[in-house]
């Protein structure tokens, strides 16, 4: 397997992507040829059944697999506005993330969906695989495959905090104390909404998705390794800024391919 050319998508409300640096990175790290393009949808003009389609893959329970549900008008009018508003939302929406990819692949024409082209979409969307081993839905940065999905959602909400941070909250609410102080305690210890250093995070996550694509495996062991798949956030922040480089190995891996 090998690319020949990747199309990067933007999500339009998360400028700290810094898309075009991303880009930049993954040509000098894997000497790809990379095209940045706006916003999935908007690239390639869906219409109103892509976002109807969008709003199906809603999950309101998560303990139970993947059943479509029937949008609403107003759930569908939101599909078409959430990539160009905010998103910070307190009111996250859980979406399958592979239902959304099997939507987004539909899109791409023929011209562009030869095994040597590589689409690598950002969405606000907070996707989430259904986990067979403990029967719930758990929310994933990445969605592999081609196309690859990277949530900028997931980021924020799928590493876990420090376990500190938890038992800080707990004991808040059982003493019924004010909880905005806990943020600015555990500050710099988990990626937040805004937070600048998303923009080298997102070069990590980039990687494993073309490693997948590549090799079939996109993670690694070590945690002084870009692929390492972080469960916790500070581990997150400890492979992709405090090593920010592959391993020996995988270095190597992406030297030979």
């Amino acid at each position: 397997m090998s690319i020949s050319k990747l199309f990067l998508y933007d999500a339009p409300s998360v400028p700290e992507i810094k898309i075009n640096d991303l880009a930049e990175f993954i040509q000098k790290q894997t000497g790809i040829n990379t095209e940045v393009r706006q916003e999935f949808l908007r690239h390639f003009h869906a219409k109103e059944k892509t976002f109807q389609q969008l709003a199906s893959c809603r999950i309101f329970n998560p303990y139970i697999p993947f059943e479509r549900h029937k949008p609403t008008v107003e759930e569908t009018t939101f599909e078409e506005q959430s990539e160009t508003t905010d998103s910070a939302s307190d009111n996250i929406i859980l979406y399958d993330g592979f239902e959304i990819q099997n939507i987004f692949r539909d899109i791409i024409p023929d011209s562009e969906s030869s095994v040597d082209k590589f689409h690598l979409i950002f969405t606000t969307r907070l996707t989430c695989s259904y986990d067979y081993n403990d029967y719930r839905y758990h929310g994933r940065v990445v969605i592999c495959s081609n196309p690859a999905i990277i949530s900028t959602t997931g980021m924020i909400e799928a590493p876990a905090k420090p376990r500190d941070y938890y038992l800080q909250i707990y004991k808040k609410i059982l003493h019924g104390l004010n909880l905005d102080t806990i943020k600015q305690e555990f500050k710099g210890r988990f990626l937040e909404y805004y937070d600048e250093r998303i923009s080298l995070v997102t070069r990590g996550y980039a990687l494993q998705a073309m490693f997948y694509y590549l090799t079939g495996s996109p993670f690694c062991e070590s945690r002084k390794c870009m692929l390492y798949n972080a469960h916790w956030q500070e581990d997150l922040l400890y492979a992709q800024i405090e090593i920010g480089k592959l391993c020996d190995q995988h270095q190597n891996i992406l030297d030979n391919l």
